[in-house]
């Protein structure tokens, strides 16, 4: 039984509740962000009940290893905290290579009382998690929600995923650096900056990526 990084518990309990190997009923969802992600092992006739309280234990377990050996003067002071910043670099990037740099970024963030503008963290209070189909509207970058970290200078009430156990070790152990921007200028390309002068010059690479796009150039 797989569940995916960067799903949230309702998108994990369709799985289980489709997984024809199990029985019994659905706990009650647990709180978004207790579900570690992973392949587990299970044999037929398993309560689904079992399988939810496991994902969560082994949640707690990897959680309480990493808080011991985290990185000093972290901006958080909690487990839960952690988790919630982690399911954002979760959602914020695929790349394995990628993810250290990027809790790197909402770290550094929030030692300097920045808002963290994240998007994944608006289309979570716009769908609960769902895929918004669209792209994100000016009126919802600007929208006073609770998830909205383009106005809340914090992070949001709960976490948005589920999130791996490489992206919880980045935000307990991210690495030295001085970046407070990044943007995907294309597919698998990340640019970090540590200014906005030259974030915004990564941004004008985007957009001039996106325009080759769509008049079909390399």
């Amino acid at each position: 039984m797989t569940i995916i990084e960067g799903e949230t518990v309702a998108m994990a309990f369709r799985r289980i509740a489709e997984a024809d190997i199990l029985e019994g009923p659905l706990p009650p969802p647990p709180p978004e962000g207790s579900l570690l992600p992973d392949t587990y092992l299970v044999t037929r006739g398993t309560t689904r009940a079992a399988l939810v309280a496991r994902m969560q234990q082994a949640r707690d377990d990897l959680l309480q290893d990493l808080w011991a050996n985290r990185a000093p003067d972290l901006p958080f002071n909690t487990p839960e905290e952690a988790i919630n910043l982690a399911s954002i670099v979760e959602k914020e990037t695929g790349s394995a290579e990628e993810r250290p740099l990027v809790a790197s970024v909402f770290v550094n963030r929030l030692r300097r009382g920045m808002k963290l503008e994240s998007d994944p963290t608006i289309i979570y209070g716009l769908t609960g998690g769902e895929p918004l189909g669209r792209g994100i509207r000016r009126s919802e970058l600007d929208g006073e929600t609770p998830y909205n970290t383009y106005f809340i200078p914090a992070l949001p009430p709960t976490p948005i995923c589920n999130p791996g156990r490489e992206a919880i070790a980045a935000v307990l152990n991210p690495p030295d650096s001085d970046y407070l921007f990044f943007v995907a200028v294309r597919p698998g390309e990340t640019r970090f900056s540590a200014t906005y002068a030259q974030h915004r010059r990564y941004v004008a690479e985007l957009r001039r990526n996106e325009r080759a796009a769509r008049a079909g150039r390399p």
